[in-house]
């Protein structure tokens, strides 16, 4: 299984080659964790982790 790519700086999880929020390319497979938000308008853990976009993310990245 391969393991997935996330961001270094937002955090999300990505599967091209920019991040579609920061527009950046440092990406690590070193993550732990995965949290989904569905509607980070109505999440209160969304705001409270500071993640104002809908989608996959990994909780903690090295």
């Amino acid at each position: 299984m391969v393991k997935k790519k996330a961001c270094k700086k937002c955090k999300i999880f990505v599967s091209g080659e920019l991040c579609p929020i920061c527009k950046k390319n440092s990406f690590t497979t070193s993550w732990k964790g995965r949290i989904h938000i569905v509607d980070s308008e109505k999440s209160k853990i969304a705001k409270q982790i500071g993640i104002d976009k809908s989608g996959e993310y990994a909780i903690k990245v090295r």
